[in-house]
């Protein structure tokens, strides 16, 4: 038997087959899977499905002659009759060849179309009913016709000149055949068309319109064929310009080793050129770094543009371009983390694990940047290296203290000597991953001068919308910064840029209150000293009393720094005397009693409220930017023409407020029980001591005008009683702010009650138990209710009366 080929080959050797075979009414089916069968082509077909094995035997069996019909879904496995096409093709069985693993190899020749009709599958095999289509014959040869017969001859050629594979048997048929039909269902059959394009050729009768039809599917593959050509001619141009460069650069790499020169130069290009597509930047930097590298392969290594391009390449391979570290995605560890490292602050904590919880539902959201502002050493930075730790992510501190160059942000350009990029880019740098958290520290110091405005360039970077594309000056293209968190820290928010400042997220940090201090000594401040000192956790012991002293009497301060220096110094003293008693040594116990052996003297002058009622002396409640301090405002009346006078380094703003109580006093002198002739012929005098510190604010309003209406109407004011609130000329109570910072001062000094403005009440929430239990607070909407409850009745008053009067203001 004769090998027959193994992939199909489509002939036009008609000879042997009559013109008029007679094709049965009823034929078995070869259902074909990616192929269409056309009249006169010889094709080898491999047959696999048990139901076209029966088929091909029972065509065997009878008059060879099977039905080929194409299958409109290649998956189908058993098709049924809308599965099949309506035109096939009527073949005749040549050979057969039965394979090992239970294939069988067939080869056919087309003979007819025909439409296929009442298809079977009920049987062992497919059945259908044949309707023989019938080809026209001796077509009348138009001027049309002349014309499609030369145009596929051509297109033909043209094909295969593209590099179609067709073979010079076929186009030697081509070249010969003049018949339309013939010719159509020839070349057809040799363009590896789609299925559906094939069938649309079988199922057209008439020979002209079939050839027209295969001249339109010619175009179209030619057009595919030139455009694949232009394709492969400009791949094969870069890889011939490659193969060139490779080359040259041989060449070139010999001539230097002759020379002895340039082996090192070319190994660094070399080297340069694989991190540049190790690291995976972004397309636009990868092809600026790859530019560069050229010119640096150009240049004389001895150049000093030389040494500049090489530090630029160093940095933009170090950058982390596409390496991040994974985010710890588990709330409850990051919260154990936050509680371990800090005690308290519990609003920065929660509003840490909702920003946490967001990263978890959605991969890349656009938080908000956080801003801890609060006095120093209340664990503002502190607290972002811890959060860094939660999120298992690098940290990276930057102090913006006393930054005056805006480059130092955005960087500087490459023209420099000296340029570097900015302090952002280096930050990222640093921490070898591009979603790391940096701490920009103490951007309310940022300053500004003839070199730029940092605050400005900040803006950039700290808004989620714009910094995906920040560009720094030094690499000359964009880094995404979108995935690195940022967080800032500020004592105070007034010297901030306002647009900055509206970029931000502000948290304000309050200072401790004394059991929280007491608190974090023990947990956190006490070890690390026992531990910086080289002494074991035997070694010292530390009673709460103790502790207690040491902030009350050696420490005046919101935050924590001091309280950590003095635990510090007694562990110092107490290493000494280890170091020098070395195996006698025993354990040392702090307490209130022998502390002054380690610290000396108290340091601190506590501020306590009056030990007795005064008449002209009111305690008010001040905000620092270390914490609360209260303060003793002062007044005297002096023979005079009824002037004010205000001492002690009083701001504007303060000196406006006495102005406005001064008024309402006079205005509503009648009412609180004041001589007129006092405001005539007196000049009061309002001082503020510790004249060396200036002091500004509306606060004070009320504290000032109960001063004045107890010197002018000789009441005493309450020792007990510390008070704050802005007032108007109408003798409204104002809200102020700073309320927790107060009210801690106000604790420490011993005062029981505090008056504050109604608008406040909602302050209170916040504050911590132990400051609500021993303080009593008193809201009030006007200046009189703070008289009523402030001022004692006038000491001329019989005993009783007064005794009556205490008792109501109680």
């Amino acid at each position: 038997m004769v090998e027959l080929d193994e992939f199909p080959v489509a002939l036009a050797d008609a000879e042997g087959i009559e013109p008029m075979v007679q094709i049965p009414a009823e034929l078995p089916v070869l259902p074909l899977r990616d192929i269409v069968i056309y009249p006169f082509m010889i094709v080898p077909l491999f047959v696999s499905r048990d139901r076209s094995i029966r088929a091909v035997e029972e065509a065997l069996s009878k008059d060879r002659m099977i039905l080929l019909v194409s299958q409109k879904d290649v998956n189908k496995e058993e098709p049924e009759q809308e599965d099949l096409y309506t035109v096939g093709t009527v073949a005749i069985i040549m050979r057969m060849l039965k394979l090992p693993d239970g294939r069988i190899r067939i080869l056919i020749q087309g003979l007819s179309r025909c439409r296929v009709d009442n298809v079977s599958g009920s049987g062992p095999y497919v059945v259908s009913n044949v309707t023989p289509i019938s080809e026209p014959m001796g077509t009348e040869v138009t001027l049309e016709v002349e014309a499609l017969v030369r145009n596929v001859r051509g297109s033909m050629d043209r094909a295969a000149s593209l590099g179609k594979n067709i073979s010079p048997e076929v186009l030697a048929i081509i070249a010969n055949l003049d018949d339309a039909g013939r010719l159509a269902d020839l070349a057809a059959s040799n363009l590896e068309l789609k299925v559906e394009d094939a069938q649309s050729v079988l199922d057209i009768e008439e020979p002209i319109k079939r050839l027209r039809r295969v001249n339109d599917l010619l175009s179209k593959e030619i057009d595919v064929l030139t455009v694949q050509a232009e394709i492969n001619t400009q791949a094969r141009a870069d890889i011939d310009r490659s193969q060139r460069e490779y080359f040259l650069r041989q060449q070139l790499k010999a001539i230097q080793a002759e020379l002895g020169e340039g082996n090192e130069l070319y190994e660094e290009i070399e080297q340069y050129r694989d991190k540049i597509l190790k690291v995976k930047m972004p397309e636009a930097a990868e092809e600026e770094a790859l530019r560069q590298l050229k010119k640096l392969e150009r240049m004389h290594p001895d150049t000093a543009e030389t040494a500049t391009l090489r530090n630029w390449l160093d940095i933009m391979t170090d950058l982390p371009w596409s390496h991040a570290s994974k985010d710890n995605l588990n709330l409850k560890k990051a919260e154990r983390i936050l509680d371990e490292d800090h005690y308290g602050l519990e609003r920065v904590k929660e509003r840490m694990i909702e920003s946490l919880a967001v990263r978890k539902l959605r991969e890349k959201p656009k938080g908000s940047i956080l801003c801890l502002v609060g006095p120093p050493g209340v664990g503002k930075t502190s607290l972002g290296r811890s959060v860094a730790r939660a999120l298992n992510r690098k940290f990276v501190r930057l102090s913006l203290g006393g930054l005056h160059d805006e480059a130092e942000i955005r960087g500087h350009r490459r023209t420099y000597v000296g340029a570097m990029p900015g302090r952002i880019l280096q930050a990222i740098q640093q921490a070898e991953t591009n979603n790391p958290l940096i701490m920009l520290d103490e951007i309310d110091k940022v300053g500004a001068d003839f070199r730029g405005d940092p605050s400005s360039a900040l803006l950039e970077v700290l808004d989620p919308e714009q910094n995906a594309t920040f560009r720094d000056n030094y690499l000359g293209v964009t880094f995404d910064l979108s995935n690195v968190m940022f967080m800032t820290t500020a004592n105070i928010l007034d010297t901030v840029q306002p647009a900055l400042r509206d970029r931000m997220e502000i948290i304000s940090l309050s200072g401790y209150t004394e059991e929280e201090k007491r608190e974090i000594a023990k947990r956190h401040l006490v070890p690390k000293q026992v531990e910086e000192n080289g002494l074991d956790k035997g070694d010292v012991r530390f009673d709460s009393k103790a502790i207690a002293k040491i902030i009350s009497e050696y420490t005046r301060e919101a935050g924590l720094r001091q309280l950590e220096r003095e635990i510090g110094k007694v562990c110092r003293k107490i290493a000494r005397i280890k170091a020098e008693k070395e195996e006698k040594f025993e354990s040392v116990r702090v307490t209130a009693d022998n502390l002054k052996d380690f610290l000396r003297v108290s340091k601190i002058f506590n501020d306590v409220a009056l030990k007795k009622d005064e008449i002209g002396t009111v305690t008010g409640l001040a905000w620092t930017a270390v914490g609360g301090e209260i303060l003793f405002i002062e007044a005297l009346k002096t023979k005079g023409k009824g002037k004010l006078m205000l001492t002690g380094q009083l701001g504007e703003v303060m000196q406006e407020s006495a102005q406005a109580a001064f008024s309402y006093a006079k205005a509503r002198s009648a009412d609180l029980g004041i001589d007129e002739q006092v405001l005539e012929n007196f000049d009061i005098h309002i001082h503020l001591p510790e004249g060396a510190i200036p002091k500004d604010g509306p606060s004070a309003g009320i504290t000032m005008a109960t001063a004045l209406v107890s010197v002018l109407s000789q009441r005493p004011v309450r020792k007990d009683v510390a008070m704050t609130g802005e007032i108007t000329l109408r003798g409204n109570v104002l809200p102020i702010g700073g309320v927790k910072e107060k009210l801690l001062a106000a604790r420490r000094a011993k005062i029981k009650t505090v008056i504050l403005p109604e608008p406040n009440r909602r302050d209170i929430e916040e504050l911590p138990q132990e400051v609500k239990d021993d303080l009593t607070f008193i809201f009030v909407e006007n200046v009189r209710q703070v008289f009523d409850i402030a001022l004692r009745e006038p000491k001329m008053a019989p005993k009783k009366s007064k005794g009556k009067a205490l008792m109501a203001a109680s």
